[in-house]
């Protein structure tokens, strides 16, 4: 337990949002894949395919507050939104992104809302951010390596 604490003590203080939006977002995600990946290869023998699960869901919405946060700006959140929305066929309406872009919600909670996980999803996160740098999902990652 201490030591699955000190790992989301060290992403938490990395991926503290004053300073990850300064960094480009593929640095601050390269970085956070390297964090996982010697994480996970020194514990695998653990049984800990639950805390993986568990711990890629708070990794993407720290991810997803990053985003959120570099966009600043309802305008572009809610142009940015519309964009993603349209590209990948999620099938929101144009006033629930309204919606979540206006929210007067902090934005961690702001970037919890169910139209900003479905647009920011999982799947857009691993494969289709700019210069390849995909975030690495725990889980998948852990369980290659295990060999399950």
């Amino acid at each position: 337990m201490k030591k699955k604490k000190k790992l989301k003590k060290k992403l938490s203080e990395y991926l503290k949002r004053g300073k990850a939006v300064a960094r480009p977002l593929t640095v601050t995600i390269k970085r956070v894949n390297e964090i996982v990946r010697g994480w996970i290869n020194y514990f695998r023998i653990g049984m800990m395919k639950l805390f993986m699960e568990e711990f890629g869901e708070w990794l993407r919405h720290k991810i997803r507050v990053i985003i959120m946060k570099q966009w600043k700006r309802p305008k572009t959140i809610y142009r940015n939104l519309c964009y993603l929305n349209w590209k990948h066929k999620n099938g929101f309406s144009h006033e629930e992104i309204f919606r979540v872009a206006n929210s007067r919600l902090g934005w961690y909670r702001k970037s919890g809302i169910n139209v900003v996980n479905f647009i920011i999803s999982k799947d857009l996160l691993e494969n289709r951010i700019k210069d390849g740098a995909g975030l690495l999902n725990p889980l998948s990652y852990y369980l290659v390596k295990v060999g399950i």
